[in-house]
């Protein structure tokens, strides 16, 4: 019970965010974040894993606005452009995702040891070259490559601990 307390508290925010871009309206973003999380609780067992646990949650979340725009009497003839404009609105949930992988490397990125954080920073964030990279620290091409390498797998392990 505890693991679903932790997924509602680290992505409740995401969630409701998310569904406020869709409806523009606190109430009805409100109720479906409370559906949504009582829909997942009931499903998580088919919660496979291959993709993080805010995605599948926005998932389930712009399922349940859609069935609630079916539903909804006063626009049940909702036209075509406005149903695409409607799944455009899908580019949302992927920027809100984006921004809180970006919040999350960064701060993931604290716990790595000086030369990796600037390797990290001078290839994500400058979009340097290795060679550069190894230019710019006064080491060799090579040198940037394996410590970024390993930087990536310290970041993922301490990605996979904080999942857990």
């Amino acid at each position: 019970m505890k693991n679903i307390e932790k997924i509602y508290t680290e992505n409740v925010e995401t969630v409701r965010k998310y569904l406020f871009c869709l409806t523009h309206n606190d109430d009805i973003a409100e109720e479906l974040t409370q559906e949504t999380f009582y829909r997942a609780i009931r499903k998580i067992n088919s919660f496979k894993n291959n993709s993080k646990i805010s995605t599948w949650l926005c998932q389930i979340a712009k399922n349940l606005w859609f069935d609630e725009l079916k539903k909804n009497r006063k626009i049940k003839n909702i036209s075509e452009e406005e149903m695409l404009l409607i799944k455009s609105k899908d580019k949302v949930e992927d920027a809100v995702i984006l921004r809180d992988n970006k919040l999350q490397l960064f701060k993931n990125m604290q716990k790595l040891d000086r030369d990796m954080k600037e390797v990290v920073q001078l290839r994500i964030i400058g979009e340097l070259t290795f060679k550069e990279i190894g230019d710019v620290l006064g080491k060799t091409e090579n040198w940037a490559r394996v410590v970024f390498y390993r930087a990536k797998i310290k970041l993922k392990e301490v990605d996979c601990d904080e999942g857990e």
